[in-house]
């Protein structure tokens, strides 16, 4: 069995650990092993979880991009797998066009793509574009994969 080549939301949460609203993407569009595409207009929501007294601001982008690298890096796992937790370890080269997403209408085109990696990190160039092709938010984000979170110890 292999993986779909175009999910809804449901299907998209089954395969990233973000759950809930937390979950931003509506639609898998378009993968292939290099690069994803994703849409959603989640950000045109009032109970948007990232939301701010001023609005949801264009970072937001950023978390968008980054569920879109999470859902590729889960398509390209073993079918029935469970999410693994990845970890944005740093953004580079990074442009928002714009200060504020929840006034654009429509849908967000996300695309990622891989450009280096191996089992423990992954550069992924990323874009973000309105319904209408115009560029919001683009650069690139290592990921870490797989690693898990230092606890503390008590003496």
């Amino acid at each position: 069995m292999t993986a779909p080549q175009t999910l809804d939301h449901a299907g998209i949460a089954r395969r990233i650990p973000h759950q809930g609203s937390m979950c931003l993407l509506q639609r898998l569009e378009a993968w292939d092993a290099d690069s994803i595409h994703c849409s959603t207009d989640t950000h045109t929501r009032a109970d948007h979880p990232m939301r701010t007294a001023d609005g949801l601001l264009s970072p937001t982008l950023i978390e968008i991009a980054a569920q879109a690298m999470a859902l590729h890096g889960g398509l390209l796992a073993p079918v029935d797998s469970e999410p693994s937790a990845g970890y944005l370890a740093s953004v580079r080269n990074v442009r928002l066009a714009v200060d504020r997403i929840d006034d654009i209408p429509g849908w967000l085109q996300v695309h990622a793509k891989r450009a280096a990696g191996d089992a423990s990190q992954v550069l992924y160039e990323f874009a973000v574009q309105d319904g209408e092709g115009r560029a919001l938010a683009e650069g690139r984000a290592v990921v870490v994969l797989n690693t898990p979170l230092a606890t503390e110890t008590k003496s």
